[in-house]
This record gives C-alpha cells, structure tokens and sequence, in this order.
C-alpha cells in the first residue's frame, strides 16, 4: 500500500500510460546556449561554475558526474554496447553553458568562491575572469525564513506577485544578454525554515492570490519556482523547501508542461544511506538504530544551526530509511528501528563535513553487531555534479514531449535525499534502483529495450 505523503498534499492522482519500449521518442536537439539560473551564488554553486571552466579549460576532470563520464549498457551483456551517456542522449555540452544567479551578498562568483574557500587560489586563479564576470542579481528574501543570515543585495516590491515578476524580468534579461535559447533554474540556495501546506498552497489560483496578499506560507523559493514555471523553465530544487512539492506547482508545472524535480540534493550522509540500508534489506539483516551527526562549518551548517531551517533539513535525512526498509512489510527487522539525526554548526571545519553513523543491527537468531561510518567529505565537492548533470538532464527532459508534460521528474530521483513523486505514490530511495530507473528512462527514450537483468536467455 502507498505510503501517504508527508507533507498532506492530496490533489487528483494522474494516471501516466507507460510508453511502448519499440517507441523512439522525438527530442529536440540541443542547438544554442544553454542558461544556467541559480538563486544562492555560495559555496555549492560557485565549486559547479569553477568546475565547469576548470573542466572547459582541460584543468580538471568531471568526476562525478553521470552525464559526463558515466554510460549506459545497450542490449545482451555480449552485445558489448556501452556508449557514454553523452553520446547516447542529446545533452548540451560543457561549451553550451552560461550562467547568471541572484544571491543576498553582492559578491561576484570569483570572490564569492575565494570566501567559501571549497577550491584551491591557484584552481580558482585559472578560472578568475569568467568567474568575475558572473555577479549576482538582486535576490528574493525575507529574513522569516532563513533567520541565521542576511544581506543587502535584496529586491523591493509591494507584494511577492511583484518581486515574482521582477524575476520573470529577469530571466528574460538574462536570455537576451547571455544569447540563451533555453534556461534551466536551479535552487542552490539555503534552507528555509520548516512549513507545512496551507491554503495558499492547493491550486495555482490560490497561490497567486497569496502571493498578491503577502501570504506568510508562500516562501521564497516559491516565488523563484513561480517565476520560472510561469516563464517555462525547468525547476530543480536542490534544498528540502517544500518550494515545487505543492499541489499548486505540481498544476502550474503540468498546465505549462514544464520539468520539476527535487528535493535536496543527496551528497554525503545520505547517500551513504541509500547504499547500506539496502544492503540490510537485501540479506534481511534487522536494524535496532541508526544514529546520524554531522559537523559542518559552511554557510549550510550556519543556517541550519536555526531550529526552523534544521526541521526542514531533518524532515528530508529521515525518510529515507523508512521507505528502503519498509517495516510494515517486515515489522520483525524493522518495525522498531530508532533514528536520529543532528547537525552540528562547527567553523573551523568549513565546507568539509564530517558524517558520524553509528548503526546497530541485528542478524541469525537475533545477535548484535555494530558499523561504524566516519565520512569525511566535501559538501560542495559531492554536490557540484549533481548540480551539472541536473541541468542537462532537465534540459534533456524540457527539450522531449513526453517528458516534460509529466511535470515531475521521478528517474531524477537518484540526485535527491526527499524525492518528488506523483501524488499518492511512495519515493524510490534505493540508490541503485534509482539509478535502473534513470538509465531505463533513457534507453525508453531512444527506443532501446529495458535492463531487467534477468538473464535467462545466456543459457538457453
């Protein structure tokens, strides 16, 4: 049985009609420039521009990226077809990308990348001048919603509908400047406090007549998300906002047949989760608890020192365990599993998070045993290619039918701790099954026949 949705959004279920595997889809080639829009110019969007021309510049490898260096297996394993990515699909290249933001601080890319001290001076020297010429334009905020930071470099207007269309202004400022065909939005900015659903939420008339009235449940993500819908342009939201996960936007991304997706992007902790709980499952190891902290320094870990924004943040880390593991079908294993998880703002550690788990599970007749996992990653290092291959892939998506009527885009859910679903339906967080579905919905799009790995047929 489904498990309801969190967050208590109910609208109508949309039934999708699974395209026919002989189908070869039509989409568009990715002719032009490609705009890359991203609200919060810190320490994760300026470690993906850096990277972007460190890669350009033949500096630096795209490690970690899917739509770069990774491939997708065609037919028979003794087919021997494994074509990268790139090739396979029509993606925009590296070259097609330019890129704009709006950010709180009036720094440009360049100094807002020396302070957030991710990237070495002698890389970030290498890639100086584009990054100086990339400054921010002036952000949508309200300090109710992220209470831990402020700044200067803010727009004025008499109601949110206004600072929206102030934005919408902006987009098509930034097409016409950069010589964009297309642009993408993608949220890098920090985490709002925690809300629930509203009124303002349930339809796009709603909203829109919230957003006249100043209404207090409509956040600033909203309005960016708004913002672009309405200007058809892709959305990913790369924080654990509710932002797009709302029966309003779901409608206005569908009406305007425009590709959605998040929510936060699954870099360190929890990626680490997607891998081992599965494992659990897959031997039917028990799980008595899981225990989570975080040390990090960033401007991340400053606003998530702020209980509202942290709620927010926890919310998104705690789900996933429960749908991998599924302890209503395995109450034995799982039914009374126990898990926490904290952040913990440290300075001196910067951008470098360290992830703590401590996890007790239980095998054969019942025996305890322990893991440890001490990950000591770079947040913003684990997060750059997922900002990438985010945008080509939505891109991608904007560019074919089928795809972006959908509106919400689930075989994105491998780059999302709390990914979106359609209404009524349970997310995917198994990292591998997440990434079958990614790699099927590409081989659906060009004809190819799915991978079940079944297997059979090499012993007839």
């Amino acid at each position: 049985m489904p498990t309801p949705r969190k967050n208590g959004s109910k609208p109508a279920r949309v039934e999708v009609k699974a395209p026919s595997r002989s189908q070869n889809f039509e989409t568009q080639p990715a002719k032009g420039k490609l705009g890359v829009m991203i609200p919060g110019m810190g320490a994760v969007a300026t470690t993906f521009v850096a990277g972007v021309e460190a890669v350009r510049k033949g500096i630096a490898a795209p490690i970690g990226s899917l739509t770069q260096m990774g491939t997708v297996r065609l037919g028979k394993r003794t087919d021997g077809r494994s074509p990268k990515i790139k090739e396979f699909v029509s993606l925009s290249t590296l070259n097609d990308l330019v890129f704009t933001g709006w950010d709180i601080f009036e720094d440009d890319m360049y100094a807002a990348a020396s302070k957030a001290g991710v990237l070495e001076k002698d890389l970030l020297t290498q890639v100086k001048g584009r990054l100086s010429s990339i400054k921010p334009m002036k952000a949508v905020f309200d300090h109710n919603y992220v209470k831990k930071i402020d700044g200067p470099n803010v727009k004025k207007g008499k109601n949110k509908m206004e600072l929206a269309e102030q934005l919408r202004q902006d987009m098509r400022d930034f097409k016409k400047s950069s010589g964009a065909s297309r642009l993408v939005t993608i949220w890098c900015a920090s985490t709002e406090t925690f809300i629930e659903p509203s009124a303002a939420h349930q339809s796009v008339k709603a909203l829109e007549k919230g957003m006249k009235e100043n209404d207090e449940n409509i956040a600033p993500s909203m309005v960016y998300a708004y913002a672009s819908l309405k200007e058809g342009v892709p959305f990913a939201n790369g924080a654990p906002n509710l932002t797009v996960d709302v029966p309003a936007m779901l409608e206005l991304a569908r009406e305007n047949e425009v590709p959605i997706c998040g929510k936060d992007f699954k870099t360190g902790q929890t990626m680490m989760k997607t891998v081992l709980a599965p494992a659990f499952k897959a031997r039917l190891l028990g799980l008595s608890g899981w225990y989570s902290t975080n040390i990090l320094g960033n401007r991340d870990g400053e606003v998530l020192d702020d209980p509202g924004s942290f709620k927010t943040k926890e919310e998104s880390k705690l789900g996933a365990l429960e749908h991998i593991l599924q302890p209503q079908l395995y109450p034995e294993l799982y039914g009374n599993m126990y898990h926490k998880v904290r952040i913990n703002y440290y300075p001196p550690r910067g951008d470098n998070k360290e992830g703590w788990d401590n996890i007790d599970i239980f095998g054969w007749l019942g025996y305890p045993m322990q893991i440890k996992v001490d990950f000591l990653c770079r947040d913003s290092i684990l997060a750059a290619p997922i900002v990438l291959d985010l945008v080509l892939f939505l891109d991608l998506a904007q560019r074919t039918p089928e795809l972006r009527r959908l509106g919400i885009q689930e075989w994105l859910s491998f780059y999302f701790k709390s990914p979106m679903t359609a209404p009524g339906l349970y997310p995917e967080h198994d990292l591998f099954i997440q990434l079958m579905k990614l790699k099927n919905t590409l081989r659906y799009l060009k004809g190819e026949e799915l991978i079940t790995h079944l297997g059979l047929e090499y012993y007839d």
